[in-house]
């Protein structure tokens, strides 16, 4: 799946849009890599996003096509 679409469906960024515009600023990495909107996410990956002051990590748990709202954080883990 792809990055944007994956930060969407697990609600960890609201829209689409704004997913692709963070990962085309290089905000967020993959395993301490920028990547571009298009990179194909892995269950294992750690992915970090830098929006503000306060910086989100979190591993890729599981990758779904469709996940209903109370379901999306299962998804992925934060890590501290």
């Amino acid at each position: 799946m792809r990055l944007d679409k994956y930060l969407k469906i697990s609600r960890i960024i609201k829209r689409r849009t704004v997913a692709n515009e963070a990962c085309d600023a290089g905000r967020v990495l993959i395993n301490g890599k920028a990547q571009r909107a298009s990179y194909d996410v892995k269950i294992g990956d750690v992915i970090e996003i830098n929006f503000g002051s306060k910086p989100f990590k979190a591993e890729v748990v599981d990758v779904k096509e469709v996940v209903k709202k109370e379901e999306a954080s299962n998804l992925y883990k934060i890590i501290q």
